[in-house]
């Protein structure tokens, strides 16, 4: 056998040695913001995964104080308070600052959005799944109005002011700050809504185009984005507000986003 070359010999090395020095890129995998209610509020959750983390957590958030969709205004104004500006609200999808006074329907006003869309199940503004905090955020109107109840996805052409958010004909991609929360949100509505309770069984998919189904996607993308945007802290004391003032239960995938892949 004759001999390798030195040039091919020392190539050769040098890529074994690149191989085994740079590994394959992978996500850092989501860990806890707080375990503070571990031993407490989330004590029937600790320790399971799939179907049974999922039921734990339908049974320990289903134990909520509901309020009206005419007490979401006021709400608002608490759960997403400007942290540099009390006298504002930070919307959803634009990041945009906005006055809490400018609440209503026309150019320029901030209205509710139903980030699960309230027609995907119809389940309209009915006390429950229509008023539930921890999936209702401010939004411009006419921002609001684009998203319209599309499906959540990649891709599409800009949202006129809507901070970089993008959209096309069947689904609505939120600017990089919101997809987290976003994702979270969705995914709250999915374990805390399962049928039981008279309203719809709400279920993540791998669609758009969804329609009335009381489904959303895509589950895929969301999970995504809840790895990519992990919680913010603002996300966190909205999280805090709500358990406090208001509904007295909690978005467990801010204070455990890793539940997001134990589940599903």
């Amino acid at each position: 056998m004759p001999p390798i070359p030195i040039r091919t010999a020392a190539l050769t090395t040098a890529a074994l040695l690149a191989a085994v020095a740079l590994p394959a890129a992978t996500a850092s995998p989501a860990s806890a913001t707080t375990t503070a209610y571990d031993s407490t509020y989330y004590k029937n959750a600790i320790g399971k995964t799939g179907p049974s983390l999922k039921s734990a957590l339908h049974t320990i958030i289903s134990s909520q104080t509901k309020i009206s969709y005419s007490a979401v205004w006021d709400a608002l104004k608490a759960t997403d308070q400007d942290p540099n500006n009390s006298n504002n609200v930070i919307l959803l999808y634009s990041g945009v600052s906005r006055a809490k006074s400018l609440n209503g329907g026309d150019v320029g006003d901030w209205n509710r959005e139903h980030t699960w869309a309230k027609s995907h199940g119809d389940f309209g503004e009915v006390t429950g799944p229509g008023t539930d905090l921890h999936h209702l955020r401010p939004a411009d109107v006419q921002v609001n109005s684009i998203r319209g109840n599309k499906d959540f996805d990649n891709g599409g052409s800009a949202v006129s002011n809507g901070g970089g958010s993008l959209t096309d004909s069947d689904s609505f991609e939120p600017r990089d700050a919101d997809k987290g929360d976003v994702a979270r949100m969705i995914l709250y509505m999915a374990v805390r809504y399962d049928g039981g309770d008279g309203f719809a069984d709400l279920e993540p998919n791998e669609s758009v185009n969804n329609g009335s189904n009381p489904y959303m996607g895509k589950l895929a993308v969301l999970k995504q984005w809840s790895d990519e945007d992990p919680p913010s802290a603002f996300e966190e004391k909205r999280n805090q507000v709500i358990y406090d003032s208001y509904q007295h239960n909690r978005n467990p995938f801010i204070d455990h986003p890793e539940w997001v892949d134990a589940i599903w």
